[in-house]
């Protein structure tokens, strides 16, 4: 049955996939939103560290004060539950312990908190829909195969470029097409220097938080997503950070490809990105070695070849996340997962950095993040981009000069630091 109808028979039936939310910002609020006019879903669970944003969305959808419960105790929590409540908490980690719901989805974008939510949803056997990619480049792997041994799901969200791209990638190898290079818009240039202060003014202007768009300018998302379709795929960076040249959607597949045939690649299976008129939109470049599949290509008005573009004009984010939550409680299914290490996303100095001061977040003053191949991030000994939060530089570090074990020291108390290191061992023995 199609997943749609699915739902349509469970809202009839009156059963609904009950999820619980982490994280409230724009993302979350968007999403809670969206689940509440999704036949068979409901959002019936919020946490986040300010109890006011869950308040309030809740609120703007028509839940009145009475049919909430502010709440850190299971017990409590279980009971407005089961009377038809909504329930908010500032304990995230409550809702891996609440037998109600289905699925969890992680919206905060913090590795640490994502990391601390998702082993705990595991470990609870609950589905995890992570709106946290930066967790999932870090930890992906071992999250993956921990909810594959606890038989639940544990994935990436669909919307989230890495998604929709995994979307593009198996419609083309599912044809027979082999991608070339698999790739997403970014809507302007890096800007290495970019602060939340620098962002304030024009993220105050959309709704965002300052951090956030930060470590969009700064390209450390666009790293995060990146590495993310790596290590879902097997495609690599080309080069350290890619190339992301000016590239608008009818000239990527006569950029996106190899040199030899007057791209730009030094080889094909690789990820990239565009600065050009592409976003919001993502795209797989594909071909085929069958002459048949030329011509039929061309009578279907996709060009002669030898290389196609397939293009997927937007990214839905937030609003999408709901396909994958449907697809992972009704079929058990994920959308996308890292099931290796590909891609590395380093952490670079954003400022000079001097020896003992500590580094702030993704988005912050102090760092951001590059992709390299997971080898030669491991060959430099760099900082996962995931753990450089709380670290603090062992010695005085340039602008622009990478965060290596010989310059800088994870924090060893985080959660994230120490199932990054569990990861690591199981590597190094399947290796």
């Amino acid at each position: 049955m199609e997943i749609y109808e699915h739902l349509q028979r469970m809202e009839a039936e009156g059963d609904r996939i009950r999820v619980g939310l982490v994280g409230c910002g724009q993302m979350g609020s968007g999403l809670v939103h969206v689940t509440n006019q999704t036949a068979g879903m409901q959002t019936v669970v919020i946490s986040d560290v300010d109890v006011d944003r869950p308040l309030v969305t809740l609120e703007a959808l028509g839940v009145p004060r009475s049919g909430i419960c502010v709440t850190g105790k299971v017990g409590e929590a279980e009971d407005a539950l089961q009377d038809g409540k909504c329930v908010v908490t500032e304990d995230a980690l409550l809702l891996p312990k609440l037998e109600s719901l289905d699925a969890v989805v992680e919206a905060t974008g913090l590795t640490e908190v994502g990391a601390a939510v998702a082993w705990n949803s595991i470990l609870h056997s609950k589905h995890v829909i992570m709106l946290n990619v930066e967790t999932d480049v870090t930890v992906g792997p071992l999250l993956h195969r921990v909810a594959q041994k606890a038989g639940c799901v544990y994935t990436a969200a669909s919307g989230d470029e890495p998604g929709v791209c995994k979307m593009l990638y198996n419609f083309a190898g599912t044809m027979g097409f082999e991608v070339v290079c698999l790739g997403k818009g970014k809507n302007n240039v890096i800007d290495f220097d970019a602060t939340p202060d620098s962002c304030r003014e024009e993220a105050e202007s959309k709704g965002m938080n300052p951090k956030m768009l930060a470590a969009f300018k700064d390209g450390s998302k666009t790293m995060v997503e990146l590495a993310a379709m790596s290590n879902a795929t097997g495609l690599v960076p080309d080069v350290p950070g890619m190339h992301g040249v000016k590239v608008d959607v009818p000239d990527l597949n006569k950029v996106f490809i190899p040199k030899e045939d007057g791209g730009i690649l030094n080889h094909r299976g690789c990820v990239d990105y565009s600065t050009g008129k592409v976003a919001p939109g993502v795209f797989a470049i594909v071909t085929t070695p069958d002459p048949r599949i030329v011509v039929d290509m061309k009578f279907l008005s996709m060009g002669d070849g030898p290389y196609y573009t397939f293009y997927r004009p937007y990214h839905l984010c937030n609003v999408e996340t709901t396909v994958s939550i449907a697809e992972a409680v009704i079929y058990g299914e994920s959308t996308i997962v890292s099931r290796q290490m590909v891609s590395e996303v380093a952490t670079i100095a954003k400022r000079d950095l001097k020896a003992g001061e500590v580094a702030g977040e993704i988005g912050s003053p102090d760092i951001f993040g590059r992709t390299y191949t997971y080898a030669e991030a491991s060959a430099r000994k760099a900082i996962p981009l995931g753990l450089a939060t709380g670290g603090q530089a062992t010695r005085d570090i340039a602008k622009g000069d990478m965060l290596t074990e010989e310059n800088f020291a994870p924090n060893p108390e985080m959660f994230v630091y120490k199932l990054r290191r569990m990861q690591d061992a199981q590597l190094a023995m399947d290796a």
